[in-house]
């Protein structure tokens, strides 16, 4: 297919951000259904688009993707129900609660001979493309420790109602825990162990909103994931210890950051600067090296360039759903781990 027709479901943050600039850039993709709950917020952003007011009536016979962007307690029922319908299906992350909600939609996308995949954009910011990198190059080492760290301030509960009701599939594991987990299964696989404090600290709180999770693998290695919302000053992003070498990268990326300014995706956009560029200490060539390096440019269009060609036929989606499920199976082990008070096998 030459253009891909969308219906986005939901039009917040997620859908104004992470993903209609994406699609402004790109004459292949064209929103062509907006369902919004109440009112007409997409209209005047998208004025080509048919504004509806209920799920169902996205999946017509014109639309070849519906992307899902809706709160999480309804990404399961919604991605359901557009791969019932057989369309093509894009969910922000979680894609779900549960590991098997993550496996039934995954065999329905199968038996319906659709894609279901899941925009997992984290895996393309700057730091773990730059990890990848210095691993593949051999610059640092076996790894023995890692830490990924998601910090940040907010004196008060989430303004976004739907996500302070303590129901599962919400709250900060489910929110940020899902990017570090998925980040870090992409880099180093599965773990073997996993241990988890997660907590509530706001006051009222009802869902967590502190996490701290560590996942324990056969080779011995060690990789740490941090959310908080108390870190008026945060730590770096990533801190990678290997028998080589170290990295330390101070901010994940800084895609985020000019998509919400309103930089359009386009030319070098995001080339960072070199107070963005993290760390490097290591030996090569029997010389000790510390320096800052520059990163590999983070590509959040990464994700569409591909499913552009996956919808075509030629390439597989690099988010697959069965990884998901990994992803979301670790989450409710986190969970687990945190109730025992021990590390669990996984």
């Amino acid at each position: 297919m030459e253009k891909i027709r969308i219906a986005l479901a939901g039009f917040g943050m997620s859908a104004q951000v992470f993903h209609l600039p994406f699609w402004r850039v790109d004459p292949r993709f064209e929103v062509v259904k907006v369902f919004e709950r109440s009112g007409n917020k997409a209209q005047e952003a998208l004025p080509q688009a048919k504004i509806v007011h209920s799920f169902s009536e996205l999946l017509t016979g014109d639309v070849d993707l519906v992307v899902i962007t809706t709160p999480n307690q309804t990404h399961f029922d919604f991605a359901q129900q557009a791969l019932a319908a057989g369309k093509n299906v894009v969910v922000e992350k979680p894609l779900c609660t549960t590991a098997a909600e993550a496996e039934a939609l995954a065999k329905l996308a199968e038996e319906q001979g659709v894609l279901l995949t899941v925009y997992q954009n984290r895996r393309w910011d700057s730091a773990p493309l730059t990890a990848k990198k210095l691993i593949s190059d051999g610059l640092l080492g076996e790894i023995v420790d890692a830490e990924f760290r998601f910090e940040r301030y907010a004196a008060g509960l989430n303004k976004k109602r739907w996500k302070e009701t303590g129901e599962a599939g919400v709250g900060l594991v489910y929110d940020l825990g899902s990017h570090l987990i998925d980040m870090a299964v992409d880099i180093f696989g599965m773990p073997s162990e996993i241990y988890a404090d997660i907590r509530r600290q706001h006051k009222g709180a009802i869902s967590d909103d502190n996490f701290d999770i560590a996942l324990y693998y056969a080779d011995g290695k060690k990789v740490s994931l941090i959310g908080s919302k108390y870190a008026r000053e945060p730590l770096p992003f990533m801190v990678l210890h290997g028998k080589s070498g170290s990295y330390i990268k101070p901010a994940a990326d800084n895609q985020e950051a000019l998509l919400v300014a309103g930089v359009s995706p386009v030319g070098d956009w995001n080339a960072e600067s070199e107070d963005e560029h993290g760390l490097l200490h290591t030996e090569t060539g029997g010389q000790t090296v510390r320096k800052k390096i520059e990163s590999v440019r983070g590509n959040y269009d990464t994700f569409y360039e591909n499913l552009y060609q996956a919808m075509n036929g030629k390439a597989a989606p690099v988010v697959q759903p069965q990884q998901v499920a990994q992803v979301i199976g670790l989450i409710e082990k986190a969970y687990e781990s945190a109730e025992m008070g021990r590390r669990i096998k996984v």
